[in-house]
C-alpha cells in the first residue's frame, strides 16, 4: 500500500488557475489515454482539499462528460475543509479537519491493501509530506503553460531529492514523470 500524489500539472509548475480553475486541463486529452485507468484500479481511498472538491461540485456535468459520472470515485473519500460543505448525494464523501495524520490512519483501514489518492490540491499533498506520510508523487506534465496559480506542490524537499522512478509519454500533450519520497530529509513547508 502506497500514500501517492497523482495530479496535472502545466509545464511551469501549477495544478490550478488563482481562482482554482482546472478547466485547462479537459483540451488536453482524455484521461482515460493516460495511466489513470490502471491508477484508479489500484486505489482504496481519497484525499482531497475544499478546492478540488468544489471545483468537482461546480463543474460535476463537463467531469461526468469526460469520466461518465458527475462524481466518479466509488472510494471512500475524505475532503479537508475548514468549512461545511454540501455533500454529492450517493457519494462516501467524509468532511474532515486538522492533522492529516489521524485521517491517514483512517483512510489506510479504508482502503485495505489498495493504495491512497491525495488528489489534490499542492497544499495538502504537501502536508501529507510534511508528516512522513507520502510515498510517490506521480505528475502527468501538460504541454501548456499557466503563468500563475496554485502550485504543484508548495514544499522544499531537497535533500536527498525525490528519486525518478520513471517517465512515460501519453499521446503529444502529456509526459508522466513518477517520483519516490526519500524516507528522510523531509522538510517542512518553505
Amino acid at each position: 500500500m502506497k500514500t501517492q500524489y497523482y495530479t496535472a500539472t502545466s509545464l511551469d509548475g501549477f495544478i490550478a488557475t488563482k481562482d482554482d480553475s482546472s478547466d485547462w486541463l479537459f483540451p488536453l486529452g482524455n484521461p482515460s489515454d493516460t495511466s489513470y485507468p490502471s491508477f484508479i484500479a489500484e486505489v482504496g481511498a481519497l484525499a482531497m482539499g475544499s478546492a478540488t472538491y468544489e471545483w468537482m461540485l461546480r463543474h460535476a456535468d463537463q467531469v461526468a462528460a469526460e469520466m461518465g459520472a458527475s462524481w466518479p470515485y466509488s472510494q471512500p473519500t475524505w475532503v479537508f475543509s475548514r468549512r461545511v460543505l454540501p455533500l454529492l448525494g450517493g457519494a462516501d464523501i467524509r468532511l474532515v479537519r486538522g492533522d492529516v495524520r489521524p485521517v491517514h490512519a483512517q483512510m489506510r483501514a479504508a482502503a485495505g491493501l489498495k493504495n491512497i489518492w491525495i488528489v489534490g490540491g499542492g497544499d495538502l499533498a504537501g502536508q501529507f509530506c510534511d508528516a512522513g506520510l507520502l510515498d510517490e508523487v506521480i505528475v502527468q506534465v501538460g504541454s501548456v503553460t499557466l503563468g500563475q496559480g496554485r502550485q504543484l506542490f508548495p514544499r522544499r524537499v531537497t535533500s536527498p531529492p525525490l528519486r525518478l522512478v520513471s517517465v512515460h509519454q501519453f499521446g503529444t500533450t502529456f509526459a508522466e514523470l513518477r517520483y519516490e519520497l526519500p524516507r528522510s530529509g523531509r522538510t517542512g513547508a518553505g
